[in-house]
């Protein structure tokens, strides 16, 4: 959505105002009267779409209990964590980045985590290694272009984009995304705990392709 500066007479004590909620909202003056003014005029902006992309997301994974959601309103980020079934149970870090809307791509989604254990460490650097195998040799069939990968440094990240076919509502998306996410993360820990192998993980996923629930 293309900005252009505009010059408005404005109340001193209407910016005051405007400054000192904009500051609590952790936004600035020209994003919180443009927002307000969207909200007025029932404009979909693109920060108003993340934000609904994200609250929805968080009501849908939050009853699972599997991945605790974290974002706040105006960012263009937001969190889950997962914890894996291993000693010292240690965390892994979903972040959902979504782009404003200035390029094709939704965005971005990576997967960070840190632990001391060299065995973890080369079996979760594995599974993503074997999911990126999955992904090239299935998800060409329902997209035109292949996600892009990045591997690096306890982070395995992945691009994201929906299909060119219509426009996609904001549930949608948060839908679409929410179940990728869980997805991974449970094929993820059954893999890392055993009770899948690579076969059965391949085997789910295609599985979830044919339903059409994997569209990111």
């Amino acid at each position: 959505m293309k900005k252009t500066l505009y010059s408005l007479m404005l109340n001193e004590e209407v910016v005051r105002e405007i400054d000192a909620l904009a500051h609590q909202l952790g936004t600035n003056r020209s994003a919180l009267i443009n927002q307000i003014l969207a909200d007025y005029t029932s404009v979909l902006t693109p920060e108003r779409r993340i934000e609904n992309i994200f609250r929805a997301m968080e009501e849908m994974v939050a009853p699972a209990r599997e991945l605790v959601p974290f974002f706040v309103p105006n960012a263009q980020s937001m969190t889950l964590k997962s914890s894996l079934q291993y000693k010292y149970r240690p965390t892994v870090k979903y972040e959902v980045a979504l782009s404003r809307g200035e390029s094709q791509d939704l965005g971005e989604l990576s997967v960070a985590f840190r632990t001391q254990s060299q065995g973890l460490l080369e079996s979760m650097t594995y599974f993503f290694r074997l999911w990126k195998r999955i992904e090239d040799k299935h998800l060409s069939l329902y997209r035109t272009e292949p996600p892009r990968y990045a591997l690096y440094d306890g982070r395995f990240v992945r691009s994201l984009r929906l299909p060119q076919d219509r426009d996609y509502t904001s549930d949608e998306i948060a839908r679409a995304l929410s179940e990728y996410i869980q997805l991974f993360d449970h094929l993820m820990k059954g893999f890392l705990a055993g009770r899948y192998s690579i076969h059965e993980v391949e085997a789910i996923y295609m599985t979830q392709c044919a339903k059409g629930q994997i569209i990111v």
